[in-house]
């Protein structure tokens, strides 16, 4: 008794786990959980009533066997009717099978000893045929680990295909595919194809700790790939891989794998298949076979128990097909775009430098930051090409880019008829369309710089100059000539005498060959 006080105490009081009590007080968990079940049967908690002592606790939590002789045999528990409740409602308990019970038998059984006598009549079920799983909760999926030689005609070259099988865990209703790569897209694809089968999607998905499927396995907490996730997500259901080296975490695929083994591919060991669609069809009809096929320790089949069982207690499938996609990490690139298979999509140029994921299929390139999306691309084939949105842009990239040979020639017509006259003269002379351009973009800054007015006058004198470059103009600015104003080109001009001055006279008489002192 001082046990079982100690039990109810650590858990009422302190909270602890049923795991934790067992190791503090040396009794196994199992103990623990009859104790706590017997009190909560007996109405008994913590503290205990201080008017109870130890034997009238004892006579609670364990009545005599004597004192119920004494009022008769109350009436057996339908074992086999709490089995079926349990079996097609997912949401009864024994709780409620037990009130249930004390309502039509006020003198039956007490609810601890309800609970021993159905699990004694449990044991006595075939566990491989009859798990303990609810109606349209779990489906296990697996490869077999025979293979089938599919020939290809032409060569003669002989690939093996390997057995994808699924079984639901409360009928045993199976399906099972073939397929010739065991790759992730092979994986998903068996899944979606599975589910279609069933006409449903059940609660949990329990697969194998497959690499395609599960990046890191970890009973906890495993990692799965976020393809495989993302299907999960799609169908609602929840992915729960058994635990490395546990075969009994996933009994009904192993046991689901050997039937397949043994009613579906021995039956087909000495035919030989051209093509996977033909070993596929070949297996459709064996498996409709085995799911028809009639138990030999229950009644009915599979198919009877799924349609009776599962069916109804499975969620429908969603609305449209899953869509497989593949996922990759990547930075993005100074030039705000990233890489996919040597092509290039944009993002937003704020992410320059930032950790990316890529989400693409046959179709589409999707760019996610921090679990949202940030771009959108159709996919490209083009090798070395880029696929770029304008929105992604820099505003200092998109206002260069904007700027084009009819823009930069209709700018300069505004800024003045020099100015547009010094731009002809660039476009005309014969050097490369993107040099004319980046000369008339010159310009244009020069203009933010100094203004119109003198950019107009600066080209007016590099014209008469016949220095129409940017480099020229730039410097009648950058000294000020545009400001300074020219004399008159018509007026005569006065010569200059002096002693020193030898004049036109002294070079004509050179030309003669005379002698000048």
């Amino acid at each position: 008794m001082r046990k079982i006080k100690e039990v109810l105490r650590l858990k009422y009081t302190h909270e602890l786990s049923e795991r934790q009590i067992a190791r503090s007080c040396g009794i196994g968990r199992a103990t623990v959980a009859e104790y706590l079940m017997r009190a909560r049967a007996a109405g008994l908690g913590w503290p205990m009533p201080d008017e109870l002592d130890d034997a009238a606790i004892e006579a609670r939590l364990f009545p005599h066997v004597s004192g119920k002789a004494e009022r008769g045999q109350p009436p057996m528990p339908d074992c086999e009717q709490i089995h079926r409740e349990l079996q097609s409602h997912k949401h009864v308990t024994m709780q409620l099978l037990w009130q249930e019970y004390k309502e039509a038998h006020p003198d039956g059984y007490q609810y601890s000893q309800f609970c021993e006598l159905y699990r004694r009549w449990e044991k006595k079920l075939d566990l491989v045929l009859r798990g303990s799983h609810r109606a349209g909760e779990k489906m296990f999926v697996d490869y077999a680990g025979q293979t089938v030689p599919v020939t290809n005609r032409e060569t003669g070259e002989v690939a093996p295909a390997s057995l994808f099988v699924a079984v639901l865990g409360a009928s045993n209703y199976t399906y099972a595919e073939a397929t010739l790569n065991t790759d992730l897209e092979s994986w998903i694809g068996s899944h979606v194809r599975g589910l279609e089968y069933i006409g449903g999607c059940p609660e949990i998905l329990v697969p194998d700790n497959l690499k395609d499927g599960v990046k890191l396995p970890c009973r906890y907490e495993p990692d799965l790939n976020p393809s495989y996730q993302e299907m999960a997500a799609h169908y609602g259901v929840a992915v729960i891989p058994a635990r490395v080296r546990k075969p009994r975490d996933k009994a009904k695929a192993e046991s689901g794998v050997l039937v397949c083994e043994r009613w579906i591919l021995a039956a087909l060991r000495k035919r030989t298949f051209f093509s996977i669609g033909e070993l596929n069809q070949a297996i459709g009809e064996l498996l409709e076979k085995l799911n028809n096929r009639r138990f030999r320790k229950m009644a009915g089949s599979r198919l009877q128990l799924f349609e009776q069982i599962d069916r109804p207690a499975l969620s429908p499938l969603p609305v449209e097909r899953f869509t497989f996609a593949h996922w990759k990490w990547t930075r993005v690139t100074n030039d705000y775009h990233v890489e996919l298979e040597q092509h290039h999509y944009s993002v937003p140029a704020e992410l320059v430098g930032r950790k990316v994921e890529i989400r693409y299929t046959a179709n589409t390139v999707e760019v996610i930051h921090n679990g949202v999306r940030v771009a959108s691309h159709v996919r490209s084939n083009k090798v070395g090409a880029a696929t770029t949105i304008e929105g992604h842009r820099p505003e200092s990239h998109r206002r260069y880019l904007e700027w084009n040979w009819p823009r930069l020639l209709s700018w300069a017509t505004n800024a003045g008829p020099s100015t547009q006259a010094l731009a002809e003269q660039v476009s005309g002379s014969g050097i490369h369309r993107e040099q004319v351009l980046r000369c008339c973009l010159g310009l244009v800054r020069l203009g933010d710089s100094y203004g119109v007015q003198r950019l107009e006058a600066a080209c007016a004198r590099a014209l008469r100059l016949n220095a129409c470059s940017y480099k020229s103009v730039k410097s009648i600015l950058r000294s000020g000539l545009d400001q300074i104003v020219e004399a008159d080109q018509t007026s005569v001009s006065v010569p200059i005498v002096h002693d020193n001055i030898r004049g036109a006279g002294y070079f004509e008489q050179l030309e003669e060959g005379r002698h000048v002192n």
